[in-house]
């Protein structure tokens, strides 16, 4: 909330009138002006607000303060209620789903009932209608020069002051007894208009000058200004008073009339007083000498405030303009002198900004510099240094999961800075390098794959192949194949990228682990599980020991890919150890709610699954996947992933109808979202193909098999464990159809392709000889059924404990099924 004005004076009917609306409406009250004084500033909206806020503040437990004049930033303030009402918080579920589920706990009014949104400044109802609660007990209190605002909602109209207040206004900004007849001809010469009126107040009270003086002063302004017969939306009272201000100020101390013109060329929002700390790098020519020297900076600012152009917001360090000075003054300049100054807050927006905008440390920096961008015309500048803050500010709205704000960012400033500087310009390929995997994250796969293949020939071209812009973009790439389901030309890509990583950065240089996590997952993608943990391990050692250039999510992925490929060498126990370790890691560093934590309680799900607690895997895929149908929603890949697993658990816990359910939903899903040709929509099939088998149909499953193993083998080929899964599936269906000597010229070449490819000690071969051996058995080959069969028991007893699940199935003599379990891509 703003600080409260201890000026605040009358309104006493209107706050009675907007506390009675508030109290009997459950829509929204709002404070317009009235039609006849559409889009005048300075009546005093905001001032009405903030002092209904701070009058009737006991009857709520919650007030929340939302600029609204810039409609897409309104999210990520609203978002950042999320933890005063007990919810996931942004950065783990995204600004639009977190400012969604705000509005929806107002609306419940769980877990506070009594409270109050105020929108400062909105336009259009459309603007912001979805972000205002619908219901609960609390109210809303919006203010607007928009009179359509009437139609939506009940309207309060504030006008400008009575004689009265105005009156009573002077007096006390004065604090002195100003005479009835010398005040009535003060407030009637700027029209009682509050603002005019503070301003006016605020120079005599600095100057000891008299109403009369003022007065004339005023009247040969004003007419300077009819002479001008200058076009303006503003009174040219108001315009008079606030030139009068301008000149004492110039007069008194010129340095406080240039900061005041650079402050006119900020957003409305508090303008974080850093900016100017920092900015005597900036390189700003008209600024540098006041930058360069605090003591004169401090004594504008001082002076600024004792006239009241400007308001100190101490406790947050910030400075607050009135919008409507901030155009009175940019309307005084010539086009020139704008462009020069405009040009200089770019400057010091580029300069105030920390140097890691994905640093959890510095999003509040970023957060007080966000709302300028866009009111300083920042987006159509060329400077070298300030493109490089807007791609700053797209990774900072990117690392807070503010897609659509980052995407909508990111789209402007390449359209301005293409058009300008053509597509080859650095800054622009550093742009295309973070725009690309939004458009991913917002739902345009094509495009995005289509922009990050072509951002990565133009950086070629210019950059050159080994520059570090390049090289970021290679990994970008190889991530858009493993996507599409190319995995061997993104083990490829990782390859070619690991060469050149170590050839610019070192071995061990965490730009270098990057790329070697990345070749894990490529590793265990095509099932090679070996060199893939390999690999993992040595990124997650190395990462986890980093001093510095390592972040939390690096080490918690590569983290979360030593639990998951632990598991699929077939050490389960391990798993489910690490795996506890990853998850704990996660709750701690990233939140319960974070992406990358939600995936590691997923991988555990599946590692206490596999290592036979079911009851335990069961709860925490359970919570998981509501975690991320709530965050996420179910077209998600990692909500979709965990249905998977859930689907699986549900199986193997007898409940086949609900797993069942889960499995029919997820696969339409891969489809769009993977393609119909994509391993892990296959992967899909098989396991549904399996509930079909179980519940009597084996022809559908065999049909849903055969299309998988087909798809598979054109794919990804004979030698990879998906496609083994899928023959082994296949099998089961032709026993099941009574097709035996079918499935036994299957199970026979499988179990050799899978031996050949992983050997005799691994979990996939031991069920293929497992099944095998029922094969041979049925075909009354006794002696050669019990030789495999021993063989394999022999292994398990001596790989896995007496009550692991896989161990039981084939001491029991049953067939195995395969499931398909997706990786986080």
């Amino acid at each position: 909330m703003p600080g409260r004005n201890k000026h605040f004076t009358g309104r006493e009917s209107l706050l009675d009138e907007l506390r009675a609306s508030l109290e009997s409406s459950t829509t929204a009250a709002v404070v317009p002006l009235p039609q006849a004084l559409q889009g005048l500033g300075g009546v005093g909206k905001t001032q009405l607000a903030i002092e209904y806020a701070w009058r009737f503040r006991n009857y709520y437990d919650l007030v929340w303060w939302i600029p609204a004049d810039q409609p897409m930033l309104v999210p990520s303030t609203l978002a950042d209620l999320t933890n005063e009402l007990k919810l996931p918080s942004a950065s783990s579920t995204g600004i639009e789903e977190a400012a969604a589920a705000v509005r929806e706990a107002l609306e419940r009014g769980d877990p506070i009932d009594r409270w109050l949104l105020i929108f400062d400044n909105a336009d259009g109802p459309e603007d912001i209608r979805e972000f205002i609660p619908q219901g609960g007990a609390g109210h809303v209190l919006i203010t607007s020069r928009n009179s359509r605002w009437s139609g939506v909602a009940e309207t309060v109209p504030v006008d400008v002051f009575s004689t009265s207040e105005s009156v009573a206004f002077l007096r006390k900004r004065l604090q002195r007894d100003v005479a009835q007849k010398e005040a009535e001809r003060l407030a009637g010469e700027l029209g009682d208009l509050p603002l005019a009126l503070e301003q006016a107040a605020a120079l005599q009270a600095m100057t000891g000058m008299s109403t009369d003086e003022y007065v004339e002063l005023l009247t040969e302004q004003t007419r300077a200004l009819l002479d001008m017969n200058k076009s303006t939306e503003y009174p040219h009272s108001m315009t008079a008073a606030w030139q009068l201000s301008v000149m004492e100020i110039e007069n008194r101390l010129p340095a406080a009339a240039e900061v005041l013109r650079c402050l006119a060329f900020f957003g409305p929002d508090p303008i974080p007083r850093d900016v100017f700390r920092r900015g005597n790098k900036s390189g700003a020519q008209r600024m540098g000498p006041i930058l360069s020297d605090p003591l004169t900076l401090n004594q504008a600012f001082a002076e600024l405030s004792r006239f009241a152009l400007v308001k100190i917001e101490m406790e947050a360090g910030a400075v607050l303009v009135h919008r409507l000075v901030q155009a009175l003054l940019r309307d005084s300049l010539e086009p020139d002198e704008r462009d020069q100054i405009r040009h200089e807050v770019h400057q010091l927006l580029a300069t105030g900004s920390p140097s890691d905008p994905e640093n959890t440390q510095n999003r509040d920096a970023y957060a007080t510099l966000l709302p300028h961008v866009r009111p300083s015309g920042m987006i159509a500048c060329n400077d070298e240094a300030v493109q490089r803050f807007g791609v700053d500010i797209v990774r900072y709205l990117h690392q807070t999961a503010n897609y659509n704000s980052a995407k909508a960012f990111g789209e402007e400033f390449l359209q301005n800075w293409t058009a300008e500087g053509g597509p080859y310009n650095r800054n622009v390929l550093s742009l295309r390098r973070n725009v690309g995997p939004l458009l991913w994250l917002t739902g345009a796969y094509d495009e995005s794959y289509a922009m990050n293949e072509e951002t990565l020939d133009l950086m070629r071209k210019e950059l050159g192949p080994d520059d570090e812009e390049t090289l970021c973009q290679t990994l970008i790439y190889a991530a858009d194949l493993r996507s599409q389901g190319n995995f061997n030309e993104a083990l490829a890509q990782d390859k070619r990228s690991l060469q050149a990583h170590e050839e610019k950065f070192g071995p061990y240089a965490p730009q270098t682990l990057r790329v070697i996590n990345n070749m894990a997952l490529d590793h265990a993608l095509l099932t090679r599980y070996d060199e893939a943990f390999e690999l993992q391990q040595l990124a997650f050692l190395e990462q986890s020991s980093a001093l510095e250039g390592v972040s939390k999510w690096d080490v918690q992925s590569s983290w979360n890919g030593l639990t998951c490929i632990a598991r699929l060498v077939g050490d389960d126990a391990r798993a489910v150890d690490l795996g506890e370790e990853a998850y704990a890691h996660g709750i701690r560093e990233l939140q319960i709610e974070h992406a990358l934590t939600l995936a590691a309680a997923r991988d555990l799900s599946i590692a206490k699954r596999r290592n036979g607690d079911l009851e335990g895997a069961l709860e925490l895929v359970q919570e998981t996947h509501g975690r991320l149908m709530k965050l996420y929603g179910p077209d998600d890949p990692e909500t979709m992933a965990a249905a998977v697993a859930l689907s699986n658990t549900l199986r193997q816990a007898g409940e086949p109808q609900e797993a069942m359910k889960l499995a029919r939903e997820v696969l339409p899903r891969y489809q769009r979202r993977f393609g119909f040709d994509h391993p892990f929509t296959y992967g899909c099939m098989i396991n549904l193909a399996l509930f079909y088998r179980l519940r009597g149909d084996a022809k559908r499953a065999m049909e849903m098999d055969e299309e998988a193993r087909k798809g598979l083998l054109a794919k990804i080929g004979p030698d990879h464990a998906y496609t083994f899964s899928s023959v082994i599936n296949l099998a089961d269906d032709l026993a099941a159809l009574g097709e035996h000597e079918k499935a036994r010229e299957l199970d026979e070449k499988n179990l050799e392709q899978i031996r050949a490819f992983y050997g005799d000690e691994n979990l996939l071969s031991m069920a293929a000889a497992v099944n095998l051996s029922i094969d041979l058995r049925t075909a009354g080959e006794m002696t050669q059924s019990e030789e495999l069969y021993a063989g394999a028991m022999a292994l398990y007893e001596r790989m896995l404990p007496p009550d692991h699940p896989e161990r039981l199935v084939a001491a029991r003599g049953e067939r195995f099924n395969w499931d398909f379990d997706p990786f986080s891509l």
